[in-house]
């Protein structure tokens, strides 16, 4: 599985790199810490392929909490067949300790 660390997503964001961000958390831990993506908890991403569609050919980094959720999301999108999808190593906490506490 591809994976991406907090440093090199927040590195690659900055430089400006087209990455579509999904958040597969619950609304309320979006609620607490975000980082931009856009919200689509694990339990409905199914429902929303069809919306996603359009981001089959770019660079997808999916994140949660602590990376467990988003891996789930990510093999799911591997196997409709989107081609470059990246899990945040450590998810959001990985993101507070690494980029945030820097």
């Amino acid at each position: 599985m591809d994976i991406i660390s907090a440093k090199e997503l927040h590195k690659r964001l900055k430089d400006g790199e087209e990455i579509v961000l999904i958040d597969v958390r619950e609304p309320w831990e979006k609620e607490e810490f975000n980082i931009g993506g856009e919200l689509i908890p694990l339990g409905e991403l199914m429902g929303k392929m069809d919306d996603l569609e359009k981001h089959r050919h770019q660079t997808v980094v999916i994140y949660c909490k602590s990376g467990n959720r988003s891996q789930m999301a990510q093999n799911l999108l591997l196997n409709y067949g989107f081609e470059d999808v990246l899990n945040l190593e450590g998810g959001v906490e990985a993101w507070i300790t690494d980029v945030d506490g820097v």
